[in-house]
C-alpha cells in the first residue's frame, strides 16, 4: 500500500514538470488514493495466497485487474457508453475509485463522490476481511 502511494506521488511530481493538473478537492484525492492502494494491496494478498506458481500471479493481473481497470472509465466517461455497458460499469469497484479521483482533481464525476466513497470503502473492507479470513483459515502467502 505504501509503495503505491509513494509511486503515485512520484508520478504526480514528475507530471508537474509538464503540466499543472488542478487539485480542486485534495482531501478526496487522498481518501481515494488510500482506499485504492488498500484495495489493490488486499487483492495482491488474496492473489498471493491463491497462486501456486508465479505464473498464476500474472494470470490474476491479466484476467482480473487489467479488465477491471480498462472497464472502469479511466479513459472515458461512462455516459459515453451504451446503456448495457453503463449498467455493467456500475458493478465494477474500480469505476468508483476512478470516479472519486476524477472528482478530486477536476470537480467532475459521473456519480456522487459520497457514493463512490461508500462503494470503494466497502469493497476495500470486504477484500481486507477476505484476505484476513484466508490467512486465519490456514492459507499461507507463497511469494
Amino acid at each position: 500500500m505504501l509503495r503505491g502511494l509513494v509511486v503515485g506521488i512520484g508520478v504526480y511530481l514528475a507530471a508537474l514538470w509538464f503540466a499543472q493538473p488542478p487539485l480542486l478537492f485534495p482531501i478526496w484525492i487522498i481518501l481515494f488514493a488510500v482506499l485504492g492502494s488498500a484495495m489493490l494491496g488486499s487483492l495482491g494478498v488474496v492473489a498471493g495466497m491463491w497462486a501456486e506458481k508465479f505464473d498464476q500471479l500474472a494470470g490474476f493481473q491479466n484476467f482480473i485487474i487489467m479488465p477491471l481497470t480498462f472497464l472502469s472509465g479511466v479513459f472515458y466517461s461512462i455516459h459515453s457508453l451504451p446503456p448495457f455497458w453503463q449498467a455493467l460499469s456500475r458493478f465494477n469497484p474500480f469505476f468508483y475509485m476512478i470516479d472519486g479521483f476524477r472528482y478530486g482533481f477536476f470537480g467532475v464525476s459521473d456519480i456522487s463522490p459520497w457514493v463512490s466513497l461508500m462503494v470503494a470503502g466497502g469493497c476495500m473492507f470486504g477484500l481486507t476481511l477476505l484476505s484476513l479470513g484466508l490467512l486465519k483459515s490456514g492459507y499461507k502467502l507463497r511469494y
